[in-house]
């Protein structure tokens, strides 16, 4: 990580010799078509609202899949000559060579959502993304202020050793036990699959009937569990988190089925990318890791626009 820093700092002063320009900043996400992007399309607009000196675009191939759709968005941004680039980029590796030609040619660049491979190491100037442990641990506070500190917990994952889960599990683990005296059951892993989470969830339900609490960590699997808990008939009987801000799960909190679920910060990432570009562009220091933060969306505040520059 001190390497990580020391490449972007002396990238990001590289950059701040080279005299970049002001002019168009390029959003570039891994799909237009969706709802998450397009709150990353807000968030940037709302970065760029108010000042005159840049300009704004917004782009992404049709589908996640289409990486090289991805590059040439890339390419063609840098042959256009932009200002600074805010990238999400769709694979680790693949993204790697044109964002180093980007760097080479003095446009900074600004990775969200997703780490590009150690290849790319200086070549980008910072990363915006959901801090998954601090995240895990956001959750694990949650439980404890509904369930309280005694009692069964279940952890409903969703694919062992994937760093996010690492984060998001680990921390919500690590601090449960830290700070409460509740029995951990699980975890399980979905591998991702909503019908698995259903199934296992059912399982889980049946064989732990005293069970307090659940958390399902991240969209598919919190959507399954969900599931298993309206069929189960335990629907408010005990504390249910998910993770992700989906319809499914929206409806689940409106209908009192999850107590809350946490949400990432899709509009931040779109918003906090672009002014970590502009902030280069005029010669400040940033932080080469920018948490995006999640958001705890309930029925209380799922109308906010807070929950709403999130949900999707």
């Amino acid at each position: 990580m001190t390497l990580l820093k020391t490449c972007l700092a002396v990238s990001a002063l590289a950059l701040t010799a080279a005299g970049a320009q002001a002019g168009e900043i390029a959003v570039i996400v891994k799909t237009t078509n969706s709802n998450f992007w397009q709150n990353v399309n807000l968030g940037a607009q709302a970065a760029i609202e108010g000042q005159s000196e840049h300009t704004l675009s917004f782009d992404g191939p049709a589908a996640e899949s289409a990486v090289a759709d991805q590059v040439s968005l890339v390419e063609n941004a840098i042959n256009r000559g932009v200002a600074g680039l805010v990238l999400a980029p769709s694979d680790p590796e693949a993204l790697i060579p044109v964002v180093q030609r980007a760097y080479e040619s003095g446009i900074p660049v600004v990775i969200i959502d997703s780490a590009l491979g150690e290849g790319a190491e200086g070549a980008f100037q910072a990363f915006l993304s959901t801090d998954n442990c601090a995240a895990g641990e956001q959750v694990a506070k949650r439980m404890i202020d509904e369930a309280g500190t005694t009692g069964k917990v279940g952890i409903m994952s969703y694919v062992a050793g994937v760093g996010s889960e690492i984060g998001r599990v680990g921390c919500f683990t690590s601090y449960l036990q830290e700070n409460s005296d509740l029995e951990i059951v699980g975890p399980l892993y979905s591998q991702s699959q909503m019908a698995n989470a259903l199934n296992q969830t059912t399982d889980m339900l049946a064989s732990n009937p005293d069970l307090i609490g659940i958390f399902g960590a991240n969209e598919p699997t919190a959507v399954g569990m969900g599931r298993a808990i309206e069929q189960a008939g335990k629907a408010g009987q005990l504390t249910a988190l998910g993770f992700d801000g989906n319809e499914d799960l929206q409806q689940f909190v409106r209908d009192g089925v999850l107590t809350a679920t946490a949400v990432q910060g899709s509009f931040a990432m779109g918003e906090m990318g672009v002014q970590t570009v502009m902030d280069i562009l005029a010669g400040e220091t940033v932080e080469p890791f920018i948490n995006t933060g999640v958001v705890m969306v309930d029925k209380a505040n799922i109308e906010s626009d807070e929950a709403r520059n999130v949900l999707y």
